[in-house]
Order: C-alpha cells, then sequence, then structure tokens
C-alpha cells in the first residue's frame, strides 16, 4: 500500500516551504526519483537502506521502494469548514488520506508575519482542529438525518446501533473534542469507518522550528507537548528553512555532509516519514529476485495471505503457502540458495505473521 498523508497548517507557519522541501527533495537514498502527481500532491520514496543491501546482493534489473504521496492541503483557514479560503476543496481532499501531518510554527522571526499577529502553536491546533471537527459534525448530522426515521422504527438492529453511535460521535465532537479521543472499540467504530472522518485519522504533528532549535526544540514546542499529552498522536521536530536548503542540494553525499554539519543524523524528511509509520504501525516486507527487488507496505500484525494480498488480490484469494527468509539471514548467508541450504528459508502457513524485514515468495493457486 501506498501511504497518503495530508499536510495541514495555517498560512505563514511554514507548511508550503516543508511540502515544497519535499516536492524537490528527490531521494533521501541514492538513486530513488520523486514525482508530482498533481500540483498539490507529491510522491516520495521511503528510504530504507536494507533495500539497497538486497539489491547489492541479488543485482536486479529493478529496484522499487515503497513510497508515501504527500496531499498538499493549501487554503486552510479559520472558517474553512464553511468553505472560506478553498477550505471545502481541499478538506474533501484530506478525506481519503490515511493520516494527517500538522505543521505548527514554532520560530520566532519578526520577517515573517503570522496570519494571527503572534507565535502560538497551541492556539493555531486550536483553529485546525476547530475546522476538522466542525466538518466531521456536518458529514456526521448527513448520515443521522438519513437514517434517522428507520433507526426510530426498531426494525433493523443494526441501524438503530449505527444511529447511537454517531450520536455520541456527534456529541463528542459538540464538546469540541477530536473523533480520534472517543473511547470505543472497533466493533463500534465500524460504524462510522466509511465517513472518513477527518479528527479520527491519527496525526504527526510537526514542530517547525528554526535551526538553533532544530536538536532540542524550544518553549513553543514544549507546550505543544503538554497540549498534546492526552491524544493518541505522535511529535516530530523540523526545521523546514533547513529542508529547502536540503532540496537544493543535487548529491546524496552532499546532503548527508551537510546534515553532518548541523549535528543531525537523518533530514526532516526522513523523521517525518519514520513519524508517519511509527504513526499508523506499519512495517515493511520484501520480494527480492532478479528482475525485481522491491518493498512493500503492511500493518503490523498482518498475516501472510493479507501481505500477499498487497501485492494482489489473487494472491491472498489463492494463497498456498509463503516461503520467507529473515533479513539479517538473507544478507548474512548472502542469497536465496544460500539460506535454504542452511536451513534459513522456512515454508509458513496462513496463520504466520509478517515480521518486519522478511524476505517473501508466494505459492499461490486460482
Amino acid at each position: 500500500m501506498s501511504l497518503q498523508c495530508g499536510i495541514v497548517g495555517l498560512p505563514n507557519v511554514g507548511k508550503s516551504t516543508l511540502f515544497n522541501a519535499v516536492s524537490s527533495a528527490r531521494a533521501q537514498a541514492a538513486n530513488f526519483p520523486f514525482c508530482t502527481i498533481e500540483p498539490n500532491v507529491g510522491t516520495i520514496t521511503v528510504p530504507d537502506t536494507r533495500l539497497n543491501q538486497l539489491a547489492d546482493l541479488v543485482k536486479p534489473q529493478n529496484l522499487v521502494p515503497t513510497t508515501i504521496e504527500i496531499v498538499d492541503i493549501a487554503g486552510l483557514v479559520k472558517g474553512a469548514s464553511k468553505g472560506e479560503g478553498l477550505g471545502n476543496q481541499f478538506l474533501g481532499n484530506i478525506r481519503n488520506t490515511h493520516a494527517i501531518l500538522h505543521v505548527l510554527r514554532c520560530f520566532d522571526d519578526p520577517n515573517v508575519i503570522h496570519v494571527d499577529g503572534s507565535v502560538d502553536p497551541v492556539r493555531d491546533k486550536e483553529i485546525i482542529d476547530t475546522e476538522l471537527q466542525l466538518k466531521d459534525l456536518e458529514t456526521l448530522e448527513g448520515r443521522i438525518n438519513k437514517i434517522r426515521k428507520q433507526a426510530q422504527t426498531g426494525t433493523d438492529k443494526e441501524v438503530v446501533k449505527a444511529f447511537e453511535v454517531m450520536e455520541q460521535f456527534r456529541k463528542h465532537l459538540e464538546q469540541g473534542k477530536s473523533a480520534r479521543s472517543l473511547p470505543m472499540g472497533p466493533e463500534d467504530r465500524r460504524f462510522v469507518k466509511d465517513l472518513n472522518l477527518l479528527t479520527d485519522k491519527p496525526v504527526l504533528y510537526v514542530c517547525n522550528v528554526d535551526e538553533a532549535s532544530v536538536q532540542n526544540g524550544n518553549a513553543h514546542v514544549e507546550r505543544v507537548l503538554q497540549a498534546t499529552a492526552d491524544e493518541a498522536s505522535e511529535i516530530i521536530i523540523i526545521s523546514a528553512a533547513i529542508e529547502a536548503d536540503i532540496a537544493e542540494l543535487e548529491q546524496y553525499e552532499d546532503r548527508k555532509a551537510f546534515l553532518k554539519e548541523l549535528g543531525l543524523e537523518e533530514s526532516g524528511v526522513e523523521k517525518l516519514i519514520r513519524g508517519a509509520y511509527k504513526l499508523l504501525n506499519y512495517i515493511t516486507y520484501f520480494t527480492a529476485g532478479e528482475k525485481e527487488v522491491r518493498a512493500w507496505t503492511i500493518t503490523t500484525g498482518t498475516k501472510a495471505p493479507g501481505a500477499a494480498g498487497v501485492i494482489h488480490s489473487d494472491f491472498e484469494k489463492g494463497f498456498i503457502r509463503a516461503e520467507v527468509i529473515a533479513f539479517n539471514d538473507f544478507t548474512g548467508y548472502k542469497s536465496e540458495a544460500a539460506c535454504r541450504d542452511a536451513g534459513r528459508l522456512r515454508v509458513e502457513g496462513k496463520e504466520y505473521t509478517v515480521q518486519d524485514g522478511d524476505i517473501m515468495h508466494f505459492r499461490f493457486n486460482v
């Protein structure tokens, strides 16, 4: 699966700078391309040194990394839920994303005027939260009104339950709380799954700081940490200005040298990707052959047939077994044949839970 994240934020918080840096970042690992699908959608490859290690051993014709799509939700201002700015258009774009990247301004600069006159990332967060909550309320109320009469008859227990669950979400949102914070199990949450509620999506808060604060944060970041302490979210610290400088460098080696000078081990783009994977509980497995070495993204806990289905639905439907080699075994023995001879190639069935870094080959029949 390709991970798609919607990037939101008020004007002049650094969202556009970060998006543009991502859009021209090319690859954070050598030889991986960047492409722009639409003016407001960018795709960047997920840096994973394991993929390069496998390619060095297998010598494939093609190398295919997994990717992340970043959707730029431009024009999100106070009143967006009512159509202010480009609100309706871009709130619609975010509905089908897997997660939200919420950029917060955590730097002081008199030359960059804030839309509300002062730097306050917690206030900015609440403005965006409110707009998303209002949009979710509109969505919920539309569905509730559709099923209200049928629910009141009581003849269809599923409709009655759906109505009750949606009412709980509506009341929760009316209290200024996001849908993701409502304590409710998956059995009940399934009734709102198809609504793709914006505030039910996991959030990665991106604290945009100045260069001096990129390693340890600052007082603004501390306030964000306190404000989000009760949320099921992740926070990363990035300097969009540094990312813009990195994006100007053509060579991978030059980018790494630049980061080293700043005392950083990885770019903000890499931190963003890693944070998004952690937030969504994603892992990577690989397929490796002479034609292609490829990375595939799945959710932690996925069984072998489900992992096969990411490649093609027929693989899941006709799943017979999976041949599995752990990444460390493959790189240690240097080839599939050597792993087989050493007894490090395992045959796994339908109940096998795929592990991060597994190299897999699926047997199926349809």
